[in-house]
């Protein structure tokens, strides 16, 4: 049984969701210990164990320890199917996360995946939906993933009850590798302002605006929303693509705080990525790294930053995989050679 000690590095959820997609994917029986052990309060938070129980039921696994707070877990997985699902997060905690956990996994069913998610959509320490749909699915797609994400209602803090819809195809042959190394050209830069329908309506511009004013960009389109939830809240979101490379940059709105700074902050961001040469955001460069750790080929991109989110990303990856991850930290370069898992293989190695 394969042992992964859930406190190294960053020590957060990433470390349990890398694991669960990998034991899932290759079906490796595991264990992990000191789960989230430096947090502020360590064990599975509920959207944690949302993803313990997403994972569980899309590959048939055996779980033991799937409690709030536990700090210890056992995941003994069979074989992944996909089909129709649906997960509860049942707090605001990220319906994006637990998606993320499971959505590697169901590449390698052999059905297409239907999945109904509810929970949080936009809240702190999670990328919200949209950079899921227009960043992070956008990538992937480049090495042959094909998965769609539908957000029906948006869920903020602190009631959530937002609801996702994703689907998910099989691929039929392995992942391929990225190369971007340089970005080229900028194809797209749009920011997606969404106000819940009890705040002005006026706040939507406002965010928009404070975008514009730090990005000094006429190029910037723009994407809105008024929808109503459970909480209100707002949220702006600039994604940029490029012929090889993307990034996302997104700010939330808090009581108090002018709707221009939100937008300003996301573009702050947005502008400083601009400015540089990187291919990819911070997030996405340790997002990435389990696919093209199971694509076939070297996979190549620069991030903006080498985060310890990273470094123990690629440590988890390197336990179950034999995957080559070099990491230029004074560069930011990011070199992987994946193993090439082949379509509909999962659990036969």
């Amino acid at each position: 049984m394969m042992t992964i000690d859930g406190s190294f590095g960053e020590g957060g959820g990433q470390v349990l969701r890398t694991s669960l997609a990998l034991a899932a994917l290759l079906g490796r029986e595991l264990r992990v210990e000191g789960i989230r052990a430096g947090r502020s309060k360590p064990g599975l938070a509920a959207q944690h164990l949302a993803g313990v129980r997403a994972a569980a039921e899309v590959c048939g696994a055996r779980v033991e320890g799937a409690r709030l707070g536990s700090t210890e877990l056992t995941f003994v997985p069979r074989r992944i199917r996909g089909g129709h699902f649906r997960f509860d997060v049942g707090t605001a905690g990220a319906t994006t996360l637990v998606l993320q956990t499971i959505l590697p996994c169901l590449l390698f069913a052999r059905e297409t995946s239907h999945l109904h998610i509810t929970g949080g959509t936009n809240v702190l320490w999670s990328p919200p939906q949209e950079y899921i749909a227009h960043v992070f699915l956008s990538a992937i797609a480049a090495m042959g993933a094909r998965a769609e994400l539908e957000c029906l209602t948006p869920g903020f803090y602190p009631k959530g009850g937002g609801h996702i819809e994703a689907r998910v195809m099989p691929i039929d042959a392995p992942l391929g590798p990225l190369h971007w190394r340089e970005r080229g050209e900028l194809r797209s830069l749009t920011a997606f302002s969404v106000v819940e329908a009890r705040l002005p309506a006026h706040i939507i511009g406002q965010q928009i605006d404070g975008a514009r004013r730090a990005l000094g960009s006429a190029g910037l389109r723009t994407e809105t929303a008024h929808p109503e939830s459970a909480s209100p809240g707002t949220m702006l979101m600039i994604a940029a693509g490029f012929e090889r490379g993307a990034g996302g940059f997104a700010a939330l709105g808090e009581r108090g705080r002018p709707a221009e700074d939100v937008g300003g902050e996301a573009g702050e961001q947005a502008a400083e990525f601009l400015a540089a040469s990187s291919t990819v955001d911070r997030h996405l460069a340790d997002q990435l790294l389990l696919y093209a750790a199971v694509a076939a080929g070297e996979t190549a991109y620069v991030t903006e930053e080498v985060t310890e989110h990273l470094r123990t990303n690629a440590w988890v990856i390197q336990q179950f995989l034999d995957a080559e991850i070099e990491i230029d930290e004074a560069a930011g370069r990011v070199t992987v050679r994946g193993v090439g898992l082949p379509a509909a293989a999962a659990g036969t190695w």
